[in-house]
């Protein structure tokens, strides 16, 4: 598969941008900070996805004054053109998010993955280890979506789910709720259960067959046996059934569910060490950048398909001995790659564009 064409319009800071790349090889834009480079990696991150992989809120997208962002996007997919849409409009109190796939509107996040797969290095997510559970949690997801195209269905139905007994906790003001109450809330409970059953069986069974990938390529970025475990995290004992009464007076204090797979983790071990606590910042890099490679991996060989690659000024965080090393593990397929300066690593590249040049009108 490969991204042919982009096009956008009034997206971050670009007023109207259109970009043509070549499948199946590496392109590096190459230009100054604040042109936009990570802007473009994002836009087409959110064909992929409908989100963002630097913001929550969709109306930092759409450009400053303006009401209304689009992306376009064409590719290639198992020798069948794929055309997205994305436009984002801008509400009173948020954005409206309409995606077409080929004119038709996905039914599922799994219209959208089977479209176009994505593989996103941040340098964000070059510290993915070390940081808090967030972008652990969205890590996997993505994981889980790309890999298995039927859980994107589940994935939405345990959000869904999770998004009512949210509402109906905080309509509740921390108040003792009443007999009719607590009945309703019961039935939040049976379906936040049964959802978070299905979602997190679909975790741990991903997980576990990342953790060999991780511990292979930990090995190879940092050129020493070590013992490298990951485990999923849940954030209750036992059964989730059970937990739940004991939880609801917290849950009921705060107005949110303190229990559940919105607020699992994953634990990353090396030699015993939990990794998010006590191992290196270089340990920690690595270990980011085989979580990466490793979900890659197994997106490849599940679907059959090479994810789209980004790189965003990752090689600029990394000591030259782990980029020259990443550099040697990349896959194949197509390699976008932003940087402000001159690449201090040999890739392959086939194209590169100077953003400051496109901005002004002229490639």
């Amino acid at each position: 598969m490969g991204l042919h064409e982009l096009e956008l319009r009034n997206f971050r800071l670009f007023d109207h941008l259109a970009l043509r790349f070549e499948a199946d090889s590496v392109t590096v834009m190459q230009s100054e900070n604040g042109t936009g480079k990570t802007s473009v990696l994002e836009a087409i991150y959110a064909l992929a996805t409908a989100s963002s992989f630097r913001t929550h809120s969709a109306a930092d997208m759409v450009r400053t004054g303006e009401g209304l962002a689009e992306v376009h996007g064409v590719m290639s997919h198992q020798q069948r053109r794929v055309q997205i849409d994305l436009t984002l409009t801008r509400g009173a109190r948020n954005v409206t998010k309409k995606m077409l796939v080929n004119g038709q509107r996905p039914r599922s996040r799994a219209d959208i993955s089977a479209a176009l797969p994505v593989t996103v290095f941040t340098p964000e997510g070059v510290d993915m280890v070390r940081h808090g559970p967030d972008q652990r949690r969205i890590f996997l997801t993505n994981v889980v979506t790309d890999v298995d195209l039927t859980a994107g269905e589940m994935v939405e139905r345990f959000e869904r789910t999770l998004r009512q007994r949210n509402a109906f906790l905080k309509a509740l003001r921390g108040d003792n709720p009443s007999p009719s109450q607590r009945d309703e809330l019961a039935v939040w409970d049976g379906d936040f259960v049964a959802t978070s059953h299905a979602l997190v069986a679909v975790r741990e069974k991903i997980v576990a067959a990342l953790s060999p990938l991780v511990s292979d390529f930990y090995e190879q970025l940092s050129l020493k046996a070590s013992d490298i475990r990951v485990h999923y995290e849940r954030s209750w004992n036992g059964d989730l059934a059970s937990a739940l009464p004991g939880a609801w007076r917290d849950d009921l204090a705060r107005g949110y569910s303190t229990l559940g797979p919105q607020r699992d983790d994953l634990l990353v071990s090396i030699n015993g060490r939990d990794a998010r606590r006590q191992a290196s910042q270089g340990e920690q890099r690595s270990l980011a950048l085989a979580l990466r490679l490793a979900g890659h991996e197994l997106v490849r060989v599940s679907r059959r398909v090479d994810p789209l690659l980004l790189l965003d000024d990752v090689f600029s965080e990394l000591d030259p001995g782990r980029s020259h090393r990443l550099l040697g593990l990349l896959p194949v397929g197509q390699t976008l790659v932003t940087t402000a300066i001159p690449l201090a690593v040999d890739l392959p590249v086939a194209h590169t564009i100077d953003l400051s040049k496109v901005t002004r009108g002229a490639l």
